[in-house]
């Protein structure tokens, strides 16, 4: 299958043994390539179970499965984690329930549950807009990956910040409870504060591959770079230009993070795009000529332009 795909994304393949940024373009077979690098490994005589390939939902990770079973056969992609962050944390926590100060069987709760929750923590008579917003930023920290004492309290409503939410995360140890935020700073703390334990999952995987990166919001990242250890097996895809979940804490920057936190770093550019005419894209690269970027990148096509 290397024959068919183009010299970066072979590259993007084959390459091993450093980190590696995938830049990939719209249009540029990103997931054709992250598949054939999960073929690659397999191929090479990796055990499937060190592999875990990590994308943003479910939907998305269907897909990679049934596009990597269909290079490799159901059972071995069976074999494969291909999953989203939250289900990777979930998994975390089941195992290491113990540790996380969880026992087994907890809860996850929904968003109403959670929600309802938080309510009941808050102060008789405070307005259901302060209360909505004090739940937003306990979800901002969270996404941020701090803990409860560490939330700025130098102002009245940061002070009131902290409180809730070391309340809240009490009140769900002791039904025995998380919430979705949870299922990635509980595996995040987790880890922080038990290196053996980090230790023992940087050997569970030893490849990790991470398609939508630039929608990582800083938890993730956190536990990402723990997870990935000196980066040896880690491969990430993303696009800058096409963040669509800065609403829920994603931040491209972690593409900066990236560069700083793995100094070997590799990168390679998929710019080839196979859906769009070329005056499509000269437009395109205008519009996010001016976007700040730590590597530039031209998209350009090989098809013709329609008359």
């Amino acid at each position: 299958m290397l024959e068919q795909l183009n010299p970066e994304q072979r590259s993007a393949v084959v390459r091993r043994g450093r980190p590696l940024l995938v830049l990939a373009g719209a249009g540029s077979g990103k997931t054709k390539t992250l598949t054939e690098r999960m073929a690659s490994l397999l191929a090479e005589g990796v055990n499937p179970a060190a592999i875990a390939a990590i994308t943003f939902t479910n939907k998305a990770a269907r897909e990679m499965r049934q596009r990597l079973a269909g290079r490799v056969g159901s059972e071995l992609a069976a074999a494969v984690s291909v999953c989203t962050f939250h289900a990777l944390g979930l998994k975390l926590l089941q195992i290491e329930a113990a540790h996380a100060g969880l026992r087994s069987g907890f809860s996850i709760l929904d968003s109403s549950d959670s929600e309802g929750l938080f309510n009941d923590l808050a102060p008789a008579g405070m307005g259901r807009d302060t209360v909505a917003k004090l739940r937003h930023r306990v979800h901002q920290a969270k996404s941020a990956g701090l803990r409860p004492q560490a939330v700025a309290s130098d102002t009245a409503e940061g002070a009131e910040v902290r409180r809730l939410y070391g309340a809240y995360q009490e009140r769900l140890t002791a039904f025995n409870a998380v919430d979705f935020d949870d299922l990635i700073v509980r595996p995040l703390w987790l880890l922080e504060d038990h290196p053996e334990l980090a230790e023992r999952w940087r050997s569970r995987y030893a490849h990790l591959l991470v398609d939508e990166y630039q929608d990582t919001n800083p938890a993730q990242y956190s536990l990402l770079r723990i997870l990935a250890g000196d980066g040896s097996g880690l491969a990430v895809v993303g696009d800058d230009d096409q963040s669509i979940y800065a609403w829920r804490g994603a931040d491209p920057r972690n593409l900066f993070r990236l560069d700083q936190d793995f100094p070997s770093l590799e990168v390679v550019k998929l710019e080839r795009n196979y859906r769009c005419a070329p005056r499509i894209l000269k437009i395109a690269n205008a519009l996010i000529a001016n976007n700040p970027h730590l590597i530039e990148k031209t998209l350009w096509s090989g098809l013709p332009d329609c008359s």
